[in-house]
């Protein structure tokens, strides 16, 4: 399992290994976002650690990523939940989508 980095300042970081068959096409996109929503944190997602970095919350622009199959997705929050935030999108992504919100 990838670790989740968090700091006492509300915020936490963690890069995960994109093993979908898909990448992160409409689907699993779709259930990266609404987890996300789920939180108050800000959570920002890049296929590059050095970005660019966009709004986990957004399904246009987590699809528009393009990021297939064996990427490094780097994600980062701030905000109250942040840790809860950054380990519950690392589950979901190495449970391969399964168990994600309705």
């Amino acid at each position: 399992m990838n670790s989740v980095n968090a700091a006492d300042s509300g915020q936490a970081q963690a890069s995960v290994l994109l093993a979908h068959e898909g990448g992160l096409h409409a689907r699993p996109a779709v259930t990266l976002t609404k987890l996300a929503k789920t939180f108050n944190a800000r959570i920002l997602l890049a296929s590059d650690a050095a970005g660019p970095w966009i709004d986990a919350k957004s399904v246009v622009k987590v699809m528009a990523m393009k990021t297939r199959r064996g990427a490094q997705l780097h994600m980062q929050a701030a905000g109250a939940d942040a840790a809860k935030a950054v380990t519950a999108l690392v589950k979901l992504i190495e449970d391969d989508f399964v168990g994600g919100p309705p």
